[in-house]
């Protein structure tokens, strides 16, 4: 067992405890207060001085599909020979020797949600995984997380430079509905079939197959969509077919924050930090992620790394608390906010018992001390940093 003592804990599921500690056994948390009762022989770290909090998690990268350093050979985010893949899968792709995953460890990243580019209209699953292990398989915390669907200007850049299509906003939304028509068609007559209502079994279609959790509502499409009108297409096609939909990357939220809240869909914003590379980030700010936590809405900060080198999550909420983002608003949008969105919050994104002790001890605030360093790193209640 382990013992992580004299922290101030942050649980994210209630006020922080100042002396707070935390009780690791077999790599869950089995207790959090103070003044725990303890085995003996257990181990103990003093985290006097420190934040001990949850290990934090990305909601929206490419980590481990886009590897640094490589280059093209280590480019496994788009497969941009079709507009719609959604039969690919990020755990085919994701290198763990990525040396993006180790640096964000050392940051205090323990767990990020990954998956394919935004090239294509629909472009295959995330999946989530903890950013420690030498084998993607066992690494995994949930897979699949979510469909990957893109709107705006890279499906239309990268077809468009084809002569292929899409090459407007039009098309792009008429071949993901062209999709969606066939996957709730597909769906219905499996349906039927596993009902024994049709004696004749539906013909296999490996995309279509892949859909179906989306149809079913098990995971959400996760919607590539900065600019406020590609939002609200986004919108209305996940009501046409009534499905989950978190909106990613949401550059242009703070415009529309009102008409989100509306909405009540989460929304996961950045890469918030470099230059505006491409229109549809003239409006890129990282007062984004405040105004729409303050407007209600479930909000996480992402890196979209490598975009943004994932070990700069802390950095990236820190520059929004600046901007105006609520401390506690900015800590729950890189730790339990990613985690309810992608469905782990049962394993992750906050220190309670029964949940995975993936544990991160800041000497110092990483959100508002420059200075700060990470005195340690579990993952699994097993110190890796």
């Amino acid at each position: 067992m382990l013992l992580i003592k004299n922290g101030t804990v942050k649980t994210m599921e209630g006020p922080d405890i100042l002396g707070g500690e935390v009780l690791v056994d077999g790599g869950k948390i089995a207790a959090v207060g103070k003044n725990l009762p303890v085995p003996e022989g257990t181990e103990v770290f003093d985290a006097a001085g420190c934040i001990v909090a949850p290990g934090l998690i990305d909601g929206h990268c490419h980590i481990g599909l886009h590897e640094e350093i490589i280059g093209a050979v280590g480019l496994d985010i788009n497969e941009t020979t079709s507009p719609t893949t959604p039969q690919l899968r990020a755990i085919d792709a994701i290198n763990p020797m990525d040396e993006g995953l180790s640096e964000a460890l050392r940051a205090g990243v323990t767990c990020a949600v990954t998956g394919p580019g935004s090239a294509n209209v629909v472009g295959g699953t995330f999946c989530a995984i903890k950013l420690f292990g030498k084998r993607v398989d066992k690494m995994i915390v949930k897979d699949p997380v979510a469909m990957k669907a893109a709107f705006g200007e890279n499906p239309k850049r990268v077809y468009g430079s084809k002569q292929q299509t899409p090459v407007t906003r039009m098309a792009t939304a008429a071949i993901l509905r062209a999709l969606l028509y066939k996957a709730r068609d597909y769906e219905e007559k499996w349906a039927a079939y596993e009902r024994g209502e049709a004696e004749k079994k539906p013909d296999f279609d490996l995309q279509l197959e892949a859909m179906r959790p989306v149809i079913r509502k098990e995971i959400p499409l996760k919607a590539h969509a900065h600019r406020a009108d590609d939002i609200f297409t986004a919108l209305r096609i996940a009501k046409e077919f009534d499905l989950d939909i978190t909106l990613d990357h949401c550059t242009d939220g703070s415009l529309i924050a009102d008409e989100l809240a509306e909405e009540g869909r989460p929304v996961l914003v950045g890469p918030s930090l470099g230059s505006k590379s491409k229109i549809e980030l003239a409006n890129k700010s990282f007062e984004t992620p405040g105004i729409l936590a303050r407007a209600g809405l479930k909000t996480a900060i992402i890196t979209d790394a490598p975009v943004i080198p994932l070990a700069h999550l802390p950095l990236c909420a820190g520059l929004a608390v600046r901007a105006g983002m609520d401390e506690k608003d900015a800590w729950k949008a890189v730790t339990i906010n990613p985690a309810e969105i992608a469905g782990i919050a049962d394993r992750v994104g906050s220190l309670a018992p029964g949940k995975d002790a993936d544990i991160a001890v800041f000497r110092g605030n990483p959100l508002t001390d420059v200075g700060y360093q990470t005195a340690a790193v579990f993952v699994d209640g097993v110190r890796r940093v």
